[in-house]
């Protein structure tokens, strides 16, 4: 069916794409009403073309910039055929859809790709089966490796049954005659749980060694309050193509902003209970389609020419530019952490270490976690000046195990006002590692308890101005539920003494 909108958008619906295995998939086409071949934009969703509301947005504005856009169901849900099996298929269909579309008498053969969280998981997935007429793309708040999406630190991350029950079942109840059980909605979920962190098996969805695949321009974008693996995904994924891309043009860039989990909107000026005032607002599709136009249409707009990273700093609400990153202005300097004596015991359970802002996204108040006695808390003296920390946090303990062979270590960073708020920095997942998987090889490594090991979480990404007057409190503990609960009731001795002090190393901007 064909309708056309007096915004001079022509939709076609469910327009049948075939994919080399016979399946046919079903795409929304939009186009200018005028006769020709446009370049051509392609976003794929399992949420269901008809309600997807944001790339709506971009598409109307792309169409009427002289675009083609393909939004399409991927397989097995809404309206196209075959058999959801999330994210294995989505690297041959986006290639097939891609390729299909560049052949279509409404495109000129320039393709590009846009959409977050599951949209931007299949361009990634896709541009590494290098379509030919794939130029550009626009992956957001999305995944670089398996190890930290299906698992974090080792730790596999609760919240899939949440994505499943919110976004995957209705759909799937509906295919299956109403059957609601989860073997039947999900039978992908209990093969998942079937691979340990580090398994081989998982090499279909890693990135970090492939990015030689594409030639496509891409510009990563993600927030320092996305879901863990957004911050995560966006900077490495960056960092891989520029050192693939060592001989050539990276034709990539990298954007951070103080953001949640989805499209940042124009009147949104939080994340969470935090404000980070009208600085940090963009325009997403105006972000979007300028990439488009320079690498997919060829207009010469100056996107080139700027600085490849862009990234926001909370608390000074302001933004910074850069070459490279990490950021080659950066200093390390390393906090000692220490409290009254040479090692702290804490301990927890699947109902202890949890609260209730545990499971929402952004910036909340955690200064009730200070009167916990199964935490172990180290905290600066009031700042004496500004100091801003952009990147990855490294935090290096060494811990040993009082009744228990394994053990999940939790170390966050909070942002303590002189009122005592205690802001969280980043969401859960970054800041956690299973000891028995610390040195990431698909064979646990059970601790002795007559031993000590260390620990080392090298990812606790953020950029963050503490201000003079605050305090940088960071907290050990065994479980942050319900995303990531821990296992049994484990004590566990947290050592920072000479000569094995607990460091927490930050990039740091010097003074200016």
């Amino acid at each position: 069916m064909t309708v056309a909108l007096k915004a001079q958008v022509v939709i076609d619906s469910n327009v049948a794409v075939p994919m080399r295995d016979g399946v046919t998939l079903r795409a929304d086409v939009w186009r200018p009403t005028a006769d020709g071949r446009y370049p051509t934009l392609v976003y794929r969703t399992p949420y269901g073309k008809h309600q997807a509301t944001a790339a709506f947005a971009t598409a109307r504005k792309a169409v009427a910039r002289g675009y083609a856009v393909v939004l399409q169901d991927v397989r097995g849900r809404y309206a196209s055929d075959g058999e959801f099996l999330p994210y294995q298929q989505e690297g041959r269909d986006g290639y097939d859809t891609i390729e299909w579309a560049a052949a279509q008498p409404w495109s000129n053969g320039a393709i590009g790709t846009f959409g977050l969280s599951y949209p931007g998981a299949v361009q990634w997935l896709a541009a590494i089966e290098n379509p030919p007429s794939l130029k550009a793309m626009v992956p957001a708040m999305t995944f670089a490796s398996p190890m930290q999406f299906w698992y974090s630190g080792g730790v596999w991350d609760g919240s899939w049954i949440d994505w499943i029950t919110a976004n995957i079942a209705g759909d799937r109840t509906k295919r299956l005659a109403g059957d609601t059980t989860l073997h039947r909605i999900a039978p992908w979920y209990f093969e998942w749980q079937q691979h340990p962190p580090y398994d081989p098996w998982w090499d279909w969805a890693e990135l970090r060694d492939k990015y030689h695949r594409t030639s496509a321009a891409v510009l990563n974008l993600s927030g320092w309050h996305d879901d863990a693996y957004g911050p995560h995904g966006a900077t490495n994924n960056f960092i891989g193509l520029v050192a693939a891309r060592r001989d050539s043009p990276s034709r990539t860039a990298l954007i951070m902003g103080p953001w949640t989990h989805g499209v940042p909107r124009m009147n949104r000026t939080t994340a969470g209970d935090r404000e980070f005032g009208p600085a940090g607002v963009i325009d997403y599709d105006e972000t979007v389609l300028r990439w488009m136009d320079h690498y997919v249409r060829g207009v010469d707009n100056g996107v080139a020419r700027e600085k490849p990273v862009r990234v926001f700093v909370m608390g000074s609400n302001r933004w910074i530019e850069a070459d490279a990153w990490p950021m080659p202005s950066l200093r390390l300097d390393t906090l000692l952490l220490r409290r009254p004596g040479a090692s702290t015991r804490i301990s927890a359970s699947t109902r202890q270490v949890t609260d209730p802002h545990a499971g929402k996204a952004g910036a909340h108040d955690y200064r009730a976690l200070a009167n916990r006695s199964d935490i172990a808390l180290f905290e600066t003296a009031p700042l004496a000046s500004d100091l801003t920390v952009v990147g990855a946090m490294r935090a290096e303990l060494l811990v040993s195990v009082v009744d228990a062979p394994d053990v999940d270590i939790h170390v966050k960073v909070y942002d303590v006002a002189p009122d005592g708020t205690a802001l969280n920095l980043m969401s859960p997942g970054l800041d956690v590692v299973r000891a028995s998987y610390r040195n990431a090889r698909s064979q646990r490594e059970l601790l002795n308890p007559r031993r000590s090991y260390d620990i080392v979480l090298p990812d606790l990404l953020t950029a963050n101005t503490f201000k003079k007057g605050h305090r940088i409190r960071v907290a050990v503990m065994t479980s942050f539920g319900p995303i990531f609960p821990g296992q049994s009731v484990t004590r566990v001795v947290v050592h920072h003494s000479d000569p094995y002090p607990f460091r927490l190393i930050m990039p740091t901007l010097p003074a200016q």
